[in-house]
């Protein structure tokens, strides 16, 4: 796994400071900047703030001017527990890793503060904000070296333990594969909450696997069964059953959400979900 989440940081650092330049929007986009004026485009300006528009009406480069630009506080909250420790094409946790990877990089690529935590029913570990890469890597090896199995993701005291810990206003990213319906009232009622939910294809629909020996990941509990097509199909239906209680949930508090699948590109659909942000 050590192995894995070196390739990963590698990888997404390259990802976040090299491929998003140009057109492509940055992924956090803060609160509380007032507009001040306009002016010409000096040697030195930031690129971003060159305004288009006016740009291409005056033929000559102007950028947005602000009084203030406070920065960000972001938080990338990995939800433990054992069924992240499971996968077809990569186990999940590997993807929540990497996941945690591309919000702390753009955290730092953006010049905001970074912070880390690890939930289970409890809050594990919560990593001192940052604006440095190493802080983010320390934060992604301990998600990657986090032993997940006999971990119980509580998605009702964890977040409300969170509550208590972050105490500013912060763009919150809850990561976890949501098999069960979370209580984020009290949480999206002072930051804005996005949830990334991490699955596995196999999980949300599999095949009838026959004469099966199943062992549950956070109580260690086994059980011997045989699990034909029509458990198959039971199977699934609990878990759209489970989905619509989750986004009814997410809706309710206008927390933002996306589902990204342990075979798919993590990056891609991140960025994806920025664009619509934006």
């Amino acid at each position: 796994m050590k192995r894995r989440i070196k390739t990963i940081l590698i990888k997404t650092k390259r990802q976040v400071f090299s491929e998003m330049i140009g057109n492509n929007p940055s992924l956090f986009h803060g609160e509380g900047y007032d507009f001040s004026e306009l002016r010409e485009y000096q040697v030195g300006d930031d690129i971003r703030k060159i305004d288009w528009t006016i740009t291409a009406k005056l033929q000559k480069p102007y950028v947005k001017l602000f009084h203030e630009e406070r920065e960000l506080n972001i938080v990338a909250a990995c939800m433990a527990g054992g069924s992240l420790f499971f996968g077809t094409s990569r186990i999940k946790q590997e993807v929540v890793a990497e996941v945690a990877a591309i919000i702390g990089y753009s955290a730092v690529r953006n010049g905001d503060l970074f912070t880390g935590i690890i939930a289970s029913d409890r809050v594990e570990s919560m990593h001192r904000p940052t604006k440095r890469v190493f802080g983010v890597n320390r934060f992604v090896e301990s998600v990657g070296d986090m032993q997940m199995l006999g971990k119980h993701a509580d998605y009702i005291s964890g977040p409300r333990n969170m509550f208590e810990h972050i105490k500013r206003k912060s763009l919150l990213f809850l990561i976890g594969d949501f098999l069960e319906t979370p209580q984020l009232a009290l949480l999206s009622r002072r930051h804005e909450v996005i949830a990334v939910i991490v699955r596995d294809r196999f999980e949300e629909s599999p095949e009838p696997l026959g004469q099966v020996h199943l062992v549950d990941p956070e109580s260690g509990n086994t059980l011997q069964t045989y699990f034909s097509d029509r458990s198959a199909k039971r199977y699934r239906a609990k878990v759209i059953e489970n989905d619509k209680l989750l986004y009814k949930h997410l809706n309710k508090h206008r927390v933002k959400f996306i589902k990204i699948y342990t075979d798919e590109d993590p990056f891609a659909k991140m960025v994806k979900l920025f664009g619509r942000r934006s």
